[in-house]
């Protein structure tokens, strides 16, 4: 087959996928570079002088936890190293994630729900779909990038860093596209895919950081390190983004000859079979949900648990951080508390709680998956009623965001302990992140009630989650009204350690998911399957 024919219908399966996945493609590409230009606002008016700014670079400097969650210390005495240093890494996951789940939803899983066979029977070559899926997503890295960059230099930072911030966003991003078509082409299951994928970006977060922790050898084995290496506002060099380039193509080039060596809708590892009998608990509800979702109940734990390591590891000394900066103390004490390590540690539990809440919307939402992949129907044509199925579902989303803030407080907990010589912090901090709890639970009630009462507006969840995140992140930076920030059910919790908590808010929270469950679940018994 030549190459022309190999890519009959490409412009109108870009088209095609334009126009399916417009409302993803906006999100994505909106809600990244606004998390990334917010943060930067509120740094730069929390180091408004260049005193503020060699203290915080003498404080980072020597800080390997700091330097292993947030990446390499690079022109940290200038606004524009401070952002990058801040919100780089940060960023560059996003990206990445943004770039996995887009390019394996439109090759893996396209091919796992059959319709990739159906388009494949019109006259359409055999990689146009899986070319088509990369100029999409290289389309939204370049968005990204550009309105980060454009965005940073409407802050006043140089031209020069802020075009090299923007185009490392681009090149992680196709990197990362590009390593899903190649693990797409391996494995027929789309979650095999996501959880690699996810293997691999972790391995290359970890590259990094014992990378720049060290001599920065280590880092060059990471495409995070790669596209960090570009020094952005501390002397940029563009030359590193050619290993991104030369790494991208030549995967790309790989998956295209890996697909020509199987069958469609095939991977190239066959999956092994199964035992000849299923276990007894897959045949219940709630034992096939926690069998479909125990890949990311573990790996979302173990993220938020290595989060609040990092956070837990830096607490003891928070207080030589901030000094002589006042915009920075007063931003950390804001949460309350006799003191300033108290009031850090409620913001740190407030950001891993946030993040374990990606899990409970993913998790809830895990129901619209299996119906639109044409497994609910299937399932409820047994005796297994509604509600059982539901219930399997929604039982191991609400155990496992329990889950989540357990191992948030732990992490934290045992970090800060370790290093302030106190154990005894563990359980008080497991306690503080518990308080969560109701937060977690109110957004898996209104994941529930949008997927029962109006499924095809179930996006709306991510996006209330995206607010609470703007709002607790970015919340005192911007000095946002009241109003807005009573928007977020996180801040009707009390930020416990550095505030004692409280019973009225919880059970009002408990009582509005409740009443949302409660309406998702009767709307679904009531509306037609798919």
């Amino acid at each position: 087959m030549t190459l022309a024919t190999d890519q009959t219908g490409t412009a109108v399966l870009t088209r095609l996928i334009l126009r399916r996945e417009r409302v993803r493609i906006l999100i994505w590409t909106v809600a990244i570079p606004l998390l990334v230009l917010l943060t930067a606002a509120s740094v730069k008016g929390l180091y408004p002088t260049q005193h503020d700014l060699d203290v915080a670079a003498e404080a980072s400097e020597g800080n390997a936890a700091a330097i292993a969650f947030n990446g390499p210390a690079q022109g940290l005495d200038t606004l524009g190293g401070e952002v990058a240093f801040q919100v780089g890494t940060f960023g560059l996951v996003l990206v990445a994630v943004m770039s996995t789940f887009m390019t394996g939803r439109q090759t893996r899983a396209e091919e796992e729900a059959g319709r990739a066979e159906m388009i494949g029977s019109l006259p359409v070559g055999g990689h146009a779909n899986a070319t088509a899926a990369l100029l999409v997503v290289s389309g939204m890295n370049v968005v990204v990038g550009a309105l980060v960059a454009l965005g940073l230099i409407a802050m006043d930072l140089p031209v020069t860093g802020s075009v090299v911030f923007g185009v490392s966003f681009c090149a992680l991003g196709l990197v990362f596209a590009a390593i899903t078509l190649v693990v797409a082409q391996i494995s027929e299951n789309t979650r095999v895919v996501h959880g690699s994928i996810g293997a691999v970006l972790g391995v290359a977060f970890l590259l990094r950081a014992v990378g720049d922790i060290g001599d920065g050898t280590v880092s060059w084995f990471s495409p995070i390190g790669w596209v960090q290496k570009t020094r952005p506002f501390a002397g940029e060099r563009w030359w590193p983004l050619l290993i991104a380039a030369v790494f991208a193509a030549a995967a790309v080039l790989g998956a295209h000859a890996l697909s020509d060596r199987r069958d469609l809708g095939a991977g190239l590892v066959p999956p092994r079979p199964g035992p000849p009998r299923a276990a007894r608990g897959l045949g219940r509800p709630l034992g096939l949900a926690l069998r479909l979702q125990r890949g990311s109940l573990i790996g979302w734990s173990c993220g938020v648990f290595l989060t609040g390591l990092a956070y837990g590891w830096v607490a003891d000394d928070v207080e030589d951080f901030v000094a002589d900066n006042e915009a920075l103390e007063d931003l950390i004490t804001g949460y309350g508390g006799a003191s300033l390590t108290d009031s850090y540690l409620s913001q740190s539990l407030l950001v891993v709680a946030l993040l374990g809440a990606g899990y409970t919307v993913q998790s809830v939402l895990r129901l619209r998956g299996e119906e639109s992949g044409l497994r609910a129907e299937p399932l409820l044509a047994t005796p297994v009623s509604r509600g059982r199925w539901v219930a399997g579902h929604l039982t191991v989303a609400l155990a496992g965001s329990v889950a989540m803030l357990v191992a948030a407080g732990l992490g934290t907990g045992l970090a800060y302990g370790i290093t302030s010589g106190d154990l005894g912090q563990v359980p008080r901090l497991v306690g503080a992140a518990l308080a969560y709890t109701p937060a977690l639970w109110l957004l898996a009630g209104l994941a529930i009630a949008l997927y029962g009462l109006v499924p095809r507006g179930t996006i709306a969840a991510w996006a209330a989650l995206l607010a609470c995140f703007v709002i607790g992140l970015l919340g005192e930076a911007l000095d946002l009204p009241g109003r807005v920030r009573d928007i977020s059910p996180f801040e009707h919790i009390p930020h416990a350690p550095a505030a004692d908590l409280g019973l009225t808010a919880p059970a009002l929270l408990t009582a509005i998911a409740a009443a949302l469950t409660a309406a998702g679940v009767a709307g679904f018994r009531r509306r037609d399957i798919g």
